[in-house]
């Protein structure tokens, strides 16, 4: 199944594609930073995300607590779509469902806090939970 979003204004689109037949889950982040935005996102390790941005230099790289993964937010309209993380060279990404140009395809959100988790295991959560397969491309 592919989903379709982007920012606001455009600048960060994004084709998801979706293992078939497999519920769509919800995750709000207990994180000041996700709660500001209402940031909630979803992954699967077996789909595949291709971002693209229009204006490079309209993106905003936020990165904060463990500087494991940057917050792509629109400099332009301000919306966070999506976050990376690169782990041993490989980059994976975890997808904000409020970007999503259809939001039917998703379950009810589930809250979830990841203070005090150690580094290793948060990095190691990453590469088993988030999307793997990765493109972002300036259009």
């Amino acid at each position: 199944m592919q989903i379709n979003g982007a920012c606001h204004c455009g600048n960060l689109a994004f084709e998801l594609e979706w293992p078939a037949d497999t519920p769509v889950p919800v995750r709000a982040c207990g994180c000041t930073f996700c709660q500001k935005h209402g940031a909630e996102w979803t992954a699967h390790p077996q789909a595949s995300l291709h971002m693209r941005v229009g204006e490079p230099g309209l993106v905003s790289k936020h990165r904060f607590g463990t500087n494991t993964a940057d917050f792509h937010v629109c400099a332009r309209c301000g919306v966070v779509t999506v976050c990376t993380s690169e782990i041993e060279g490989h980059l994976y990404a975890v997808v904000n469902t409020r970007a999503f140009e259809d939001r039917s395809v998703l379950s009810s959100p589930v809250s979830v806090d990841f203070d005090g988790e150690e580094e290793e295991a948060r990095l190691g959560r990453r590469t088993r939970n988030w999307i793997g397969r990765v493109v972002v491309e300036s259009v």
